[in-house]
């Protein structure tokens, strides 16, 4: 297996698959309902949905990134965007555009000829392989995140 299939392999695994690690990304969201997405039953945390936010919007920056766009540094409020409208709509369309990022970062990957891999991303001071391999470990571990958050939702915080 070459390494784009490999790690497209991964994405799709993380995202909806059947990962190593335990349930993927959309199936720790699937059932979380639009109060636990907008709770803080850890106090000091972000909330469920404002880490949902986060990782898509650094999932759209890597496929920026592959596509030749140099996104540097974000500034706090693009970085961590607000939670968003806390409606059952608003947080259905949050994940609705998780789904849509992600699915457009999977198109981007599978594209990407092999030798690409090695090239430098504009602008970082890494290649294509490690911020691919990046933004899977940055997905999962907020994936951790929101999993212990839902939980703590579901426990009523104890």
């Amino acid at each position: 297996m070459s390494e784009v299939k490999r790690i497209l392999d991964q994405l799709q695994r993380a995202w909806d698959g059947e990962p190593f690690h335990g349930p993927p990304v959309h199936g720790i969201l699937e059932g979380v309902p639009p109060p636990a997405a907008f709770a803080r039953p850890v106090p000091g945390t972000h909330s469920i949905a404002e880490i949902a936010r986060h990782i898509g919007t650094w999932v759209d920056v890597v496929r920026r990134r592959l596509g030749g766009e140099v996104v540097d540094a974000l500034p706090d409020e693009q970085d961590w965007p607000g939670a968003g409208d806390s409606s059952a709509e608003g947080w259905a369309t949050t994940r609705r555009w998780l789904d849509e990022v992600h699915a457009r970062l999977e198109q981007a990957v599978a594209a990407l000829p092999e030798a690409r891999l090695r090239e430098p991303v504009a602008a970082r001071d890494y290649d294509v392989q490690y911020m691919l391999h990046g933004i899977l470990q940055h997905t999962l571990y907020h994936a951790g995140q929101i999993a212990l958050l839902k939980k703590a939702a579901q426990d009523g915080g104890r």
